[in-house]
């Protein structure tokens, strides 16, 4: 796909999920084996042009998860390189077992793509938001975790996903207008974290649509002569182990932002690893705080659950003192 200013722009009004529509059509032109499995969510996951000019890549299957995956699984035991996609708590939480049994027991490879995670899909209520994903899937073995933080990164995640000889989970975060953080085309790898802002004073790791308001956290807290390192912990499993040690040698408070529980996502993830290092300093989690709300907008749940720039700022300034 041609990286552009243009097409970043683009990308970004339509938001992650008609992205990954866009990058799954380009993908069908390359890999002849590729397999697109939905469940009634074609438009939804922006797939309607993929599903009129690639009718044999692709099958749905109405709204039938589990069989989503024992199918996709069927497929991949036959060699082909199948995605399959629908809405993140149905993608992950309602087909648990068979991801478990196809996927992690008997080692099918798949990328499973979530769209509209976290607390995108709010007006339709909290049962369609989707804050455990992470953790439950994190406990599966073998399944490697990819949260992109703009569109640009969703093109990538879900190129990279689909050429690994792992099963990836591809977690979409925000909704249209996805905000930019890549202006211009950069180096991405599965596992390694990329660093956007260094600052001496602490260190936020963040994932989705949390790295774009993590910078803009930074940029408030730089005018109050606090300086933050922003990384982007794109991938939350396997863990970049050593940015989370530099973290721990460079700064006097760590930080953690997503869109997901506070229990069993990237937090937890640092947190498990940050144990086993010596003098290592206090790592604040910041995320949906364990409970379920109402639902609502999109920028209204961030700011019920405390993850708008400002909100970040204050947590901090809070731990700082």
């Amino acid at each position: 796909m041609i990286v552009n200013e243009r097409n970043i722009k683009i990308w970004s009004t339509i938001g992650s999920r008609a992205t990954f529509g866009i990058t799954a059509l380009e993908l069908a032109k390359e890999i002849d084996n590729l397999m697109v499995l939905t469940c009634d969510v074609s438009t939804s996951a922006g797939l309607d042009r993929y599903r009129k000019t690639y009718p044999d890549k692709y099958l749905d299957l109405g709204i039938a998860e589990q069989n989503l995956i024992g199918v996709a699984a069927g497929l991949a035991s036959e060699n082909f390189n199948v995605i399959t996609t629908t809405f993140a708590p149905f993608q992950t939480i309602r087909c648990c077992e068979q991801i478990k049994v196809n996927i992690g027991y008997m080692k099918q490879k798949i990328c499973m793509v979530g769209i509209a995670s976290g607390l995108a899909l709010g007006t339709l209520g909290f049962t369609h938001c989707c804050i455990e994903d992470v953790g439950i899937l994190r406990a599966i073995p073998g399944i490697t975790i990819i949260s992109p933080a703009d569109s640009l990164e969703t093109v990538k995640a879900i190129q990279s996903a689909v050429k690994s000889q792992t099963s990836t989970y591809v977690r979409l975060t925000g909704v249209s207008n996805n905000p930019i953080v890549y202006e211009k085309d950069y180096d991405f790898k599965i596992g390694k974290s990329i660093k956007l802002v260094e600052g001496k004073d602490l260190t936020i790791f963040a994932s989705g649509t949390m790295v774009y308001n993590s910078i803009q956290a930074a940029k408030i807290l730089k005018k109050d002569n606090i300086h933050c390192t922003v990384i982007n912990m794109h991938t939350i499993k396997p863990l970049d182990k050593q940015a989370v040690e530099e973290a721990c040698r460079n700064s006097k408070l760590l930080v953690s932002v997503e869109e997901h529980n506070v229990i069993g996502g990237l937090g937890s993830a640092i947190a498990e690893y940050k144990s086993s290092i010596e003098k290592s300093p206090k790592l604040v989690i910041l995320g949906v705080n364990d409970y379920y709300s109402k639902g609502g907008e999109y920028q209204f749940l961030q700011n019920e659950h405390g993850l708008t720039p400002n909100k970040i700022v204050d947590n901090i300034k809070l731990n700082l003192k």
